[in-house]
């Protein structure tokens, strides 16, 4: 069965001094997005690439417990967290992934090889296939 995730967005203005509210469907959130926090950055708007680390974050941490738990290591805990860098004009470049997990029974070796293949295997790194995916750090607590 397919599940449906939707969100939504009301923008007024131009690009460079319009701004816009983004909604997920689910009322957890309303958030503010315009150009100058996507452009320069920004500690209190958020952006379309914000939006979509935390895809990343929570989808690889998905695939990387379910992957864990294929082989007979369930995880007690996984922080990930995704870093998208976007560049206007050119677009999304890149997701780099750091991980850090308690895994009873697993050695540093094979985290790090489970932790690679999770990245390759996670759905929003499939869909994000024309950008450079990483895994910059993967360690045991």
């Amino acid at each position: 069965m397919a599940v449906h995730s939707k969100a939504s967005t009301v923008w007024n203005g131009s690009l460079a001094d319009g701004s816009g509210t983004t909604t997920l469907a689910t009322g957890a959130a309303t958030l503010a997005v315009d150009w100058k926090a996507r452009a320069e950055g920004s500690e209190s708007t958020t952006t379309p690439e914000e939006l979509l680390a935390a895809a990343h974050a929570s989808c690889y941490s998905m695939a990387l417990s379910n992957a864990l738990s294929e082989i007979g290591s369930p995880p007690e805990q996984i922080e990930a967290s995704a870093v998208v860098t976007f560049v206007p004009g050119e677009g999304v470049r890149s997701s780099v992934i750091t991980v850090s997990a308690r895994v009873p029974g697993i050695d540093q070796l094979k985290f790090s090889e489970i932790a690679e293949e999770a990245k390759d295997g996670c759905p929003v790194s499939q869909a994000l296939a024309g950008v450079h995916i990483s895994l910059e750090s993967a360690t045991l607590l």
